[in-house]
Formats: structure tokens, sequence, C-alpha cells
């Protein structure tokens, strides 16, 4: 029971390495991704979607971003959505069937701010591993009071959850470091 408990932690753990990965997608480099779009909604026949419900992305080259609406009539909505977003500090421009969005080079200071908010994208991802690392240990302790598993039970939860927790932030680190060095060249 205790060593399926542990073995349960691996694929919550994994999901949460996954989705800071998926969150460093969004961070702007300099170059264009149509991943900087992903957490863009727009509204659109009164109801809010995602901007890639209601359009294809794609970039011509590095330093441009493509947004085709599959209904024309949602052009003011895409614009205005992609406009409103201070985080991307991008300005759309239409004409009348592809949106189109040259991004600027980032100046030596947007670059050292993205790589600060990229510190804090790190600390919530070791804090989501911490959080599934407590949940599990707090469920084997209630099982010691419950007189279900035994103290050697809990030292052995302890140690092999130590053990997964460092193999993630190892490759958290790795990711770090790799998007850093992305976003710091020029």
């Amino acid at each position: 029971m205790i060593r399926t408990l542990v073995e349960a932690a691996g694929p919550k753990m994994e999901k949460a390495v996954v989705h800071f990965g998926e969150d460093l997608n969004s961070l702007r480099t300099g170059r264009a991704s149509v991943s900087l779009l992903d957490g863009i909604m727009v509204e659109v026949y009164g109801v809010v979607q995602p901007l890639k419900a209601v359009a294809s992305i794609n970039t011509p080259d590095a330093r441009t971003i493509a947004v085709s609406p599959w209904d024309k009539s949602a052009m003011g909505s895409i614009e205005k959505a992609i406009r409103d977003n201070q985080a991307l500090g991008l300005n759309p421009s239409s004409d009348g069937n592809t949106i189109r969005m040259s991004i600027p080079p980032l100046t030596e200071e947007r670059r050292k701010e993205i790589v600060k908010s990229l510190g804090s994208k790190v600390e919530d991802c070791r804090i989501a591993l911490r959080n599934i690392r407590h949940d599990v240990l707090n469920d084997v302790k209630r099982m010691e009071k419950a007189k279900e598993a035994t103290t050697d039970d809990v030292k052995f939860a302890e140690a092999e959850l130590n053990k997964k927790i460092d193999q993630f932030q190892k490759r958290i680190d790795e990711l770090e470091a790799a998007k850093a060095k992305e976003i710091m060249e020029v």
C-alpha cells in the first residue's frame, strides 16, 4: 500500500513538470512562436473561446506571427484580445484576411525582466512538487497512526519521495537553464 502511494506521486510530479514546460513556452524570447498566443481568449458569437479555437495561427518567418480567423467577422475581436494582453506587448495589424504581428527584438532590460519572471514560474513548479510530496507523506503518517503502516514504512516513503523530488528538480533546472539561455540570446 505504501509503495503504491509513493509510486502514484511520480505521474503527478511528471504532470507538474510538463505544465511547467508548457508555461515556459508562453514566455517571449524575441522570436515568433505560436505558443505566445496560447493564453489569449477571444469573445466570438457571445462566447469567450481560446484563440486557437477560432483561428489558425502560424509563423511565416522568425519575427512574424500570422492569425487567420475562420470567420472574418471575428477579426476585430481577435485584434482587440491580442492588443489588450499587456504581457505580450504586441500590436496586431490586419489586411482583411490575416492578422499579422511583428515580434520586435527584446531589449537587454526586458530580457532580464523575463528571466526574473522565469524564476517565479520555477518556484511555482517546485512548490507544486513539494505539495505532492507533503500530501503523500500525510497519507502515510495517517496510515501509521491507524496502525496500517510502520515507522520503517514512513521512512521508506520519505526517502523515495525525496529521490523523486531530486530527479524532477534536476529536470526543472535543466529546463530553466535552457530557457534562460534562449531568452538572453540576441
